[in-house]
């Protein structure tokens, strides 16, 4: 099964976006090594070229408005629908997709929904999270509330959404029961990160929001009497509050800000670390984690959302929001070698089932599905 034409659509594309962005640049990849066709339509931003190919995959960036690469708020999310419109219909009539694959319900499913109506081509919608009613309240609460008739309506006649984990699709199906929804993973580059020793250092990456729960780890650290050392990758609103937080804090913290991922200093601080927090208070399918098991560290996550589903039993689990929890995790793995190099060898091991080549196939499968109930 190869040889589709597909046309991608996500408002966010390296190197803009948070985690969904680099897992669709990924997704493209594997589609493109599969000998498919993949054009994205994406948000256009500062410094970013109109039109590029990157291995294999061509990526259109139409007008939109845009202030930052890291967070987009609402009215610019709104730009995506206007702006793309009229390059997704010229590529449309350029080259007749087999199947257009839609990320997130907002902003892109409308423009989806309409393309796909007016030339009869099968539709897909991957959710992400933010784009669930209730999955991110603090930020986007108030919009879904605003939007959630649209929403619905959407979500009944999309032929198919997927979900990266079982928790985001109860929460699809608790705010519209007749939706059609499957599971299919994230998927992981496993060699992305190239073997080095570890150092007494504890990783953790994150926008920095409040609901991120970086704050906790910080709480849980600040006061060990230890040698080991705190390094926090990310940007956000939340970021003065965590600074000020860390201020006289026994262990060294150092935050980094926003890091691109291929970046050196990007790879040396998870090649370098030999733990990961990931505090996070709701969660999706958070592929941070996915990328800290290949790098082979050993996992402390929360257990809010999606996330046990990515760790298993290769990480220690800790209630959302519990900093002694969190002091008593990474005691543990600090005081213990043994473990931490057990937990970490477990994390890399379960790492590999979440290869882009095996999910990338579930999708090709996935859309001649589509394509057959189509026919």
């Amino acid at each position: 099964m190869s040889g589709l034409k597909i046309l991608m659509l996500n408002h966010e594309f390296p190197p803009v976006g948070g985690g969904a962005s680099p897992v669709t640049l990924d997704l493209c990849r594997a589609l493109v090594r599969k000998n498919n066709r993949v054009d994205v339509v994406t948000m256009h931003f500062k410094g970013t070229p109109r039109f590029e190919c990157i291995d294999g995959v061509n990526v259109y960036r139409t007008p939109a408005i845009r202030r930052r690469a890291d967070i987009s708020h609402t009215a610019e999310l709104a730009t995506y629908f206007p702006g793309a419109l009229g390059k997704t219909l010229s590529l449309i009539a350029e080259n007749r997709y087999d199947v257009i694959h839609c990320h997130f319900m907002v902003p892109g499913a409308p423009l989806g929904y309409v393309v796909s109506k007016l030339c009869r081509i099968p539709l897909i919608v991957t959710c992400h999270g933010t784009d669930v009613p209730a999955h991110n309240p603090d930020r986007f609460g108030l919009v879904h509330k605003i939007i959630g008739p649209a929403w619905r309506f959407l979500a009944r006649r999309i032929p198919l959404i997927t979900s990266p984990s079982e928790y985001l699709k109860r929460s699809i199906l608790q705010a519209c029961a007749q939706a059609n929804v499957v599971v299919v993973p994230n998927g992981i580059a496993v060699d992305q990160f190239p073997p080095l020793p570890k150092t007494k250092h504890i990783l953790m990456c994150s926008r920095l929001f409040a609901f991120k729960g970086v704050q906790h780890v910080i709480e849980a650290v600040k006061d060990l009497d230890c040698d080991w050392t705190l390094d926090i990758i990310g940007a956000g609103p939340y970021l003065s509050e965590l600074k000020a937080q860390a201020r006289g804090a026994r262990v060294p913290i150092h935050f980094h800000g926003w890091l691109e991922k291929a970046s050196s200093e990007f790879k040396r601080l998870y090649g370098e670390s030999s733990l990961f927090v990931f505090p996070s208070l709701a969660e999706n399918f958070p592929t941070v984690l996915l990328d800290a098991m290949t790098a082979r560290m050993a996992i402390i996550s929360s257990s809010a959302g999606g996330c046990p589903e990515v760790v298993g039993e290769a990480g220690l689990l800790v209630q959302p929001g519990d900093v002694a929890g969190f002091r008593d995790a990474i005691v543990r793995l600090i005081d213990s070698p043994s473990d931490r190099a057990r937990l970490a060898q477990a994390a890399f091991d379960r790492a590999a089932q979440f290869s882009w080549d095996h999910v990338s196939q579930t999708f090709l499968e996935t859309y001649h599905k589509l394509l057959r109930v189509r026919a």
